[in-house]
């Protein structure tokens, strides 16, 4: 069995108790109402788990998840792991020597001796007769759901849908353990009175066929074995890591090279990944080296020829983010020669990063179009106010420009003093991308009228743009250094756009399109005055189209016609 399918049957079986969980405490929560619609409650959930099928599905995904939970343990490389991942890990070893008696008394006496655990005799146990087991379950429905939680949480965050039902699904995982516990010290107050009449608790024996000494002792007798066989395989897990870890010794040692020459020297057999957190390199995981997210995806230098190719698995992954055949996961790739690798995303990015922008995100060459905006005599108008007033102009004038590219689906590539560089089309085609900058280019018209109305008692003449559009192929990737870093794109098109911006002056008019995005676009601009521009560094010289005002501009088809509010 390959990597892929433990990771999956691991996430699999963790599914399957969490769901386990969830209907447990749910049927907890109905001891807020009584006794009685408990018990009600857990007729239903008997009837999804206490049958042949729902019980193969629980105990079989009970000692599968075990197995694997050890066997990741045994198989990690070093303990220098995020603080959620250590978290996650105590809490699911917290989870067996908590709840060993509770399912030997409940499910074990049940079949082996015909005891009826209804949650009144639950109850009567732990709450009168046993508080200290009261107080250990209390603590393994915490840990439990926590460690389910956690788990839950580090496969859905890289659904793209995910961060949408963030808050309630928070709030959902938040509030049922709290109405499951106090759900059960309600009953468990109920049961109290109820034992109080000697009658009652005649009855309850009958019809739970309370358990004999000889069941009670087996119970206790098979929590100890439970214990202690626990012990037996946390003692056996460092001693598998020794002898692993000697194995790799004499298999050798390898250098693996991260950029500005640092090496580290690990034994063959570890990740890439494991290097890096055993040297303490800081380096993306969103899903915690699980091979799901592609955030931990580097780019591979020398030893490239060695490494063995990727797994179904991870090229799914790599796939899915128009990954080259240079790049791989960190996760992924246990190197057994010298090696050099790049990270390629900060160490701390969002789970959209592995699912957002990606393709742009490695460098590629696209078609798209670029805009640029400037506004006009600007450096008049700022000499003429407070330093508080230029402010507040401009960044009115940023905030309804860059809502008007952006609701045609447009990139804000970055502000340049009182102008802008946006892309159209990163996640289409051109002539999508087209078609959106001259909506973009139309909105903002609109949008310029509107800001010149609402903030005329503060201007002395009404604010001035020029726009330029044109399209090409372009480089595109994320460029930069650190935290400054984002997705941009260079090339003679990028050139070639931004030296049509400034002809709005000579042609006086709000906006210069090039006839390429014109045809590209399917929008008739023969209306409009047309001209041929030379452009230096281009041979031929552009055509070109301006027009006065860019709200005269047709809704382009395909476009959105919405006007700005």
């Amino acid at each position: 069995m390959g990597l892929d399918w433990i990771g999956r049957l691991r996430l699999g079986t963790g599914i399957v108790l969490f769901a386990y969980v969830a209907t447990h405490l749910i049927n907890h929560s109905l001891g807020l109402i009584s006794l009685a619609v408990m018990e009600a409650g857990r007729d239903v959930f008997l009837l999804i788990w206490r049958n042949w099928i729902g019980t193969a599905l629980l105990y079989g995904s009970l000692i599968v998840h075990l197995i694997l939970v050890i066997y990741s343990i045994v198989r990690r490389r070093t303990w220098k792991l995020p603080l959620r991942e250590v978290l996650q890990v105590l809490f699911g070893l917290m989870i067996p020597p908590l709840l060993a008696l509770h399912v030997v008394a409940n499910r074990g006496l049940h079949e082996l001796y015909g005891v009826n655990d209804t949650y009144a005799f639950v109850i009567a146990s732990i709450w009168v007769f046993d508080p200290a087991e009261g107080l250990r379950q209390a603590i393994a429905v915490v840990a439990a759901w926590l460690h389910g939680c956690l788990g839950m949480h580090m496969w859905l965050r890289l659904k793209p849908w995910y961060t949408r039902y963030y808050t309630p699904l928070y709030t959902a995982a938040f509030v049922l353990p709290i109405l499951a516990l106090t759900g059960f010290s309600s009953a468990g107050r109920e049961v109290e009175l109820l034992m109080r009449d000697p009658t009652w608790l005649v009855r309850l024996r009958e019809v739970v066929q309370w358990p004999s000494n000889e069941a009670i002792a087996f119970a206790y007798g098979a929590q100890r074995w439970g214990l202690w066989a626990m012990v037996g395989v946390l003692v056996l897990i460092p001693v598998a890591r020794y002898g692993r870890n000697l194995l790799d010794t004499l298999r050798g040692a390898i250098a693996v090279t991260y950029p500005g020459g640092r090496k580290v020297t690990i034994s063959k057999g570890l990740t890439v990944l494991e290097a890096s957190r055993s040297a303490g390199i800081p380096h993306a995981s969103v899903c915690g080296g699980r091979g799901r997210c592609s955030t931990c995806r580097v780019r591979i230098g020398r030893g490239r020829e060695h490494l063995a190719p990727p797994s179904a698995e991870e090229r799914r992954v790599l796939e899915r983010v128009g990954a080259p055949e240079s790049v791989r996961l960190a996760c992924q790739i246990r190197p057994t020669h010298a090696l050099d690798v790049i990270p390629l995303l900060p160490p701390n990015p969002e789970p959209q990063a592995g699912f957002e922008f990606v393709r742009a995100l490695q460098g590629n060459e696209r078609d798209i179009a670029i805009m640029f905006a400037d506004l006009r005599a600007f450096t008049r108008f700022s000499e003429k106010k407070l330093p508080y007033d230029v402010v507040f102009v401009l960044n009115q004038y940023f905030r309804v420009m860059g809502t008007a590219i952006e609701s045609e689906g447009g990139h804000v590539d970055k502000f340049i003093g009182d102008g802008i560089m946006a892309l159209f089309g990163l996640k289409t085609d051109t002539a999508d991308g087209c078609r959106r900058a001259l909506a973009a280019a139309r909105r903002m018209g609109l949008a310029m009228d509107e800001m010149n109305q609402s903030l005329a008692d503060d201007l002395d003449e009404p604010l001035r743009m020029g726009i330029g559009v044109h399209s090409g192929t372009a480089i595109v990737g994320e460029m930069g250094h650190g935290g400054v870093r984002s997705v941009t794109a260079i090339g003679d098109v990028v050139n070639t756009a931004s030296r049509l911006e400034p002809l709005t002056k000579e042609y006086t008019c709000q906006l210069v399109v090039s006839a390429d995005v014109a045809a590209k676009a399917g929008v008739d601009l023969s209306g409009f005055p047309r001209h041929e521009v030379a452009i230096r560094g281009r041979v031929d010289p552009l055509v070109v189209y301006a027009i006065e005002r860019a709200r005269d501009l047709p809704a382009p088809a395909g476009a959105k016609a919405k006007e700005p509010a």
